[in-house]
């Protein structure tokens, strides 16, 4: 049986992919670069990162039980994209603003796959 969390990662996971590449089209129209990492980020930790979350959760199914996986997939979602908005508005100009939203969303995101690893060291066998 489907993990009802594997499956939604999945499908978040095509969106975040379908916002990355947006925005790499977006800058390839109009000859600016200057969002790379944004669009970097979102596609390594939304497409990428959210598939591998779906992969995990879909593979071990003991691994969604409990609400650690509840909170993990929460995070997951709030870190990406205050990170994506911090980094869109550092690369945007507006280092002050941006620079403590992506530092903070940057911890968030790394707590949030420590949590990941537990979550999997405990149920993974």
């Amino acid at each position: 049986m489907t993990s009802s969390l594997s499956v939604h990662f999945l499908r978040a996971s095509v969106l975040y992919a379908l916002a990355g590449m947006a925005l790499g089209l977006h800058m390839a129209a109009s000859h600016d670069h200057s969002q790379m990492p944004t669009h970097a980020h979102l596609m390594l930790f939304g497409w990428v990162g959210m598939t591998i979350y779906a992969a995990v959760y879909k593979m071990w199914p003991d691994t969604a039980a409990g609400p650690l996986p509840k909170v993990h997939m929460i995070v997951a979602h709030l870190a990406l994209i205050t990170l994506t908005a911090g980094l869109f508005i550092i690369y945007s100009g507006d280092i002050p603003l941006g620079d403590p939203i992506a530092a903070v969303s940057s911890i968030v995101l790394f707590a949030n796959m420590a949590l990941f690893a537990w979550i999997v060291w405990r149920k993974v066998r």
